[in-house]
């Protein structure tokens, strides 16, 4: 969650000396805006992150898939030319064809494992803080670093 200028100036109070009951009801509105702000801010940084991870995992599998299209035809010609009655070319042809088949492999492992690290999609912080936000709203629990006292 972020602060604006307007809650700092609330928080350390205007100017010297307690402010009225009044004064502090009147800055509810600007406070609950800023708080409904700052939770869309994370909730969008955390969706952001997740798609960029989908999106790196999407593009590993994507190009897996192209090494694997091009093994294929590989090892087809390495057929052929076995075929085609000894010709010493179909060997390179399968150890080519082996070589992209380990490509592929390895692309689709790290297409795998970003997939994974943008798992579960949820935005984990922003529910966290949004239930952090609730019980300060209705008066359960305890502020991180502040002394309940000092208000």
């Amino acid at each position: 969650m972020t602060d604006s200028t307007r809650s700092d100036k609330v928080r350390r109070g205007r100017g010297s000396g307690s402010r009225s009951f009044f004064a502090l009801v009147q800055d509810v509105p600007s406070l609950v805006t800023d708080l409904v702000k700052g939770e869309l801010a994370l909730l969008k940084y955390e969706i952001i992150g997740t798609l960029k991870a989908f999106g790196i995992g999407a593009g590993f599998l994507v190009g897996a898939l192209v090494f694997v299209f091009a093994m294929l035809g590989v090892l087809l010609t390495g057929i052929v030319l076995l075929i085609a009655i000894w010709l010493p070319g179909w060997l390179s042809a399968l150890i080519v064809a082996f070589v992209l088949l380990l490509v592929a492999a390895l692309l689709a492992f790290l297409g795998y494992r970003s997939i994974k690290k943008g798992l579960p999609a949820v935005p984990e912080k922003t529910i966290a803080s949004l239930k952090r936000d609730l019980k300060a709203v209705k008066g359960v629990g305890t502020i991180p670093g502040h002394d309940v006292t000092e208000f």
